[in-house]
């Protein structure tokens, strides 16, 4: 990639934090790459999705360590010119980026505008403060408050970091006997009530007072599923009533966390309908677009493109109103689990686009290909699948007889020795991913 002199053209520089190999967002379609020096910091897995036009790349290890992209950012600045603004897509980097724009002084959210949004804590509480129902919650230190909260509001509770995304280091406790001594936790933690209630996601857009865009989908399975090994499915619904109440409900809880326009990947709990119609309770919410293959569906399906929007927000613009034309059809995604402990070399795959019911596309690493040990958790799985349909019942159909039916089988990877097909690199360990029956949610 080719690297300019900050005075040999006069055009804006602008940066790029990015972590997906995944094409997830279209950056070279977002901004013309000829009339503006745009230069990424990337994982080096992530340097799939960088585009041949890019001015320059620095690589880091993680793009949420803050000194080591701060660093990055500094050398292309050295090279190309101070940065006109910054972006920063993924959930986990938010707050990095947020940072970096502040440090230089940027367009675009800032950390006190995104904090609500990644510490589950201040969001749960700016949620309850405006009087909207959330589960009871608490911040805790040790497995003595934990125990405390639970005396207080039963057992089951749900123990989860107050930062973190993809589920990781989240458990469900069904008593005191599963909690450790009381050494203080290693990370500021939150405790809840457990709610039984089906999870559902609701993505879209918010314009800091309404929500001008939105999608409901009801999880199949859980993402705390996915990590303990079962598939992890979605499905949108087309009950008109339930989507109704779930757009009411999204637009009180963004109101109620901030009042600028954002995308937004919100977790909600719905229950039956009442007389008052479908009951809806906050999860979660991130002032991001949702993650695995919900872009492309709604690129595929619903003519929007809410990476861009995201984008755009982002650089202090006014977000593209240009939409192509929606389908009319209802949209659903599944995730397989990695068949091994990553890095592992894939071994066996089955293909099923074509069959019917099944997906209309499809994400599978064929035989000899690497799944990395990489960060962007549900994008390095043992298989992702879009599916469309006239109903959520026929698009539940299809993604269950993927699902029972796919097969990936993998051999892990010895970490100390380079990813590849290697004899040498590998275990003499094979693992076969075989999807259960049984689905929840």
């Amino acid at each position: 990639m080719s690297e300019h002199a900050p005075d040999e053209e006069d055009r804006p520089h602008i940066v790029v934090i990015n972590r997906w190999r995944e094409r997830y967002a279209d950056y070279a379609g977002y901004l013309d790459h000829a009339t503006h020096r745009v230069t990424y910091v990337s994982t080096d897995v992530g340097l799939g999705s960088v585009p041949a036009t890019a001015a320059g790349t620095e690589v880091v290890a993680a793009t949420d360590d803050l000194p080591a992209v701060r660093a990055a950012v500094a050398r292309l600045a050295a090279r190309h010119g101070a940065p006109r603004a910054l972006v920063a897509l993924k959930e986990d980097d938010l707050l990095t980026g947020a940072q970096l724009r502040t440090e230089w002084e940027l367009p675009g959210p800032r950390p006190e505008g995104l904090v609500r949004f990644r510490d589950k804590y201040l969001m749960c509480r700016a949620v309850a403060a405006a009087g909207l129902p959330v589960p009871a919650f608490a911040a805790v230190e040790r497995p003595s408050d934990v125990r405390e909260f639970a005396g207080r509001e039963g057992w089951p509770v749900v123990l989860k970091p107050r930062i973190g995304s993809s589920s990781a280091g989240v458990r469900v406790l069904d008593g005191p006997e599963e909690l450790p001594g009381d050494a203080p936790f290693a990370e500021p933690m939150l405790v809840q009530s457990f709610d039984a209630r089906p999870i559902h996601h609701a993505d879209g857009v918010f314009d800091g007072t309404r929500v001008t865009r939105l999608r409901l989908s009801r999880y199949v399975n859980t993402c705390l599923g996915f990590r303990e090994g079962t598939f992890l499915g979605s499905v949108e619904v087309d009950d008109p009533a339930v989507v109704r109440a779930a757009e009411r409900a999204a637009t009180a809880y963004l109101a109620a966390l901030t009042d600028a326009p954002t995308p937004f990947h919100l977790e909600l709990f719905i229950g039956p309908a009442g007389e008052a119609g479908p009951d809806c309770s906050f999860l979660e919410v991130g002032a991001r677009v949702g993650g695995s293959e919900i872009p492309f569906i709604w690129r595929d399906l619903h003519g929007h493109d809410l990476m861009r929007t995201a984008f755009d927000l982002q650089l202090g613009r006014t977000p593209a109103a240009a939409d192509a034309a929606a389908t009319g059809e209802v949209g659903g995604w599944l995730l397989i689990p990695a068949p091994a402990e990553r890095p592992c070399l894939i071994t066996q795959v089955t293909s099923m686009t074509g069959l019917t019911p099944g997906p209309y596309a499809e994400v599978v690493l064929a035989p000899g290909g690497v799944l990395p040990e990489a960060d962007a958790y549900y994008e390095h799985v043992g298989g992702r699948f879009r599916f469309r349909g006239r109903t959520s019942a026929e698009v539940t159909e299809a993604l269950i007889y993927t699902a029972t039916r796919f097969r990936v089988s993998a051999e892990p990877i010895l970490r100390s020795a380079p990813a590849g097909p290697s004899p040498d690199g590998r275990t003499a360990l094979s693992a076969a991913h075989t999807a259960p029956v049984e689905v929840t949610g």
